[in-house]
């Protein structure tokens, strides 16, 4: 089998990577979102069940069937909106909001016209926003070091050796290291730990305007643009060109919708943790890394299942360690994303734009920095490459035609009209 040929220690290593960066870094806010819409214990197991289990086959089925790696997650930027914006929404109202935010995430992958957009966007501009994305967790990485220092510092050491002597595994030796440093200095937290099973427990959705304004169109807008567009642009950034956009944010449109009613949210393409899994710490064959994604589901499955249980197992790593371990490995695709935004001469600024604008963090109308540095890039690339007479023919082309025709065919050398 082809799954097993292909599978290597680098790659199950970079999917737990991911999962890890994932859930570390916002499992918090999904939390919270959850008791905003006062969900009982039950309920919020039932969100971690459906949310699990929908990253998790769909990273798997998407990733088998295209053979690249595709990593799905939950919509960080959806749940810090319903925090922020659900207030006096009940949860059926919620769960109804979901099924609506879901349909039209489906319509708009399935349809194509999310795809279409996407291809017209330039791997420039699309490598300058994957650097400014990832650029925080490389600077997170060292920033570690000032508050723990004995502990991410021979982390540092150990990939830098192992990056010269063993490429492919330099970031299971450096997570090994942390992970034993940690453990010696007695800074994992194990004493939350406690075998739980998740259950499913179905929602009867309700549907209101309040609920449809407030929360469904406000989900919809936030997964597709902050979450969806920087995804595409990863896989793009990443070399994986021939990758049909629309089945899978379609697929995980209709995934959503079916796992709404039991807490999914709002699932959408991954972009963080999806270039881990597409970076060399992977694997140095392109063609081979698309076992990480599928290791990512299978983790993120056991995350549904078990809920609590690997929820507090991965929490229980200290917060440095998480930082470093996604800063090294986010190296090589943040200087992969850099060299290729800065490569054309004519695109540099617009991609340098993107890069700092996305990289600034900002957040306007709760929408992310990513899609508004690709904003600023596609503005910046449009003023740049456009002189002021093909922007006057691209609104009047209609006169620029009739003006050829009367002007007849072109003069030759000597001023003769040709024809």
């Amino acid at each position: 089998m082809r799954l097993l040929k292909d599978c290597s220690l680098a790659a199950v290593t970079a999917g737990f990577v991911a999962v890890l960066v994932g859930f570390t870094s916002s499992a918090v806010i999904v939390f919270q979102a959850a008791r905003t819409l006062q969900a009982s214990a039950a309920e919020i197991a039932s969100w971690m069940l459906a949310l699990g289990l929908g990253m998790g086959l769909t990273s798997i089925a998407l990733s088998l069937r295209f053979r690249v790696p595709v990593l799905t997650a939950w919509s960080t930027p959806g749940a810090a909106m319903l925090i922020t914006g659900a207030a006096g929404v009940s949860l059926p109202e919620a769960t109804g909001a979901f099924i609506v935010s879901a349909g039209l995430i489906t319509v708009a992958g399935f349809s194509g016209h999310f795809e279409k957009m996407m291809g017209r966007l330039p791997i420039s501009i699309a490598s300058g926003m994957l650097a400014g994305v990832l650029l925080r967790f490389g600077l997170d990485a060292f920033g570690a070091m000032a508050s723990q220092f004995t502990l991410v510092f021979p982390m540092f050491c150990a990939y830098l050796l192992c990056r010269r002597l063993l490429p492919r595994y330099a970031i299971v030796v450096t997570l090994l290291l942390g992970i034993s440093i940690a453990a010696a200095q007695d800074q994992l937290r194990l004493d939350g730990l406690r075998l739980e099973l998740a259950a499913p427990v179905f929602i009867t959705p309700q549907f209101s305007w309040t609920a449809l304004v407030g929360v469904a169109l406000p989900l919809f807008i936030v997964t597709m643009a902050s979450q969806n567009v920087p995804g595409v642009a990863v896989i793009r950034a990443s070399g994986y060109h021939h990758v049909p956009v629309s089945p899978l944010v379609g697929w995980t449109g209709a995934a959503n919708l079916l796992l709404a009613p039991f807490g999914g949210f709002a699932l959408n393409l991954a972009a963080i943790t999806a270039a881990i899994c597409m970076g060399r710490e992977a694997h140095e064959n392109p063609d081979r890394r698309y076992v990480a994604a599928i290791a990512a589901g299978a983790f993120y499955v056991l995350i549904g299942i078990f809920g609590a249980t690997v929820g507090a197992l991965f929490l229980a790593l200290p917060r440095e360690l998480v930082l470093a371990i996604a800063g090294f490995a986010l190296l090589g695709t943040i200087g992969s994303g850099l060299a290729s935004a800065l490569a054309q001469e004519s695109e540099r600024e617009p991609a340098l734009l993107t890069f700092l604008v996305t990289a600034s963090g900002i957040s306007l109308a709760s929408i992310g920095s990513a899609f508004w540095g690709l904003l600023a890039g596609l503005a910046a690339l449009y003023v740049l490459r456009a002189t002021p007479t093909q922007r006057q023919r691209r609104r009047h082309p209609a006169k620029d035609a009739a003006a050829a025709v009367s002007e007849g065919p072109p003069a030759d050398d000597q001023g003769r009209r040709s024809g």
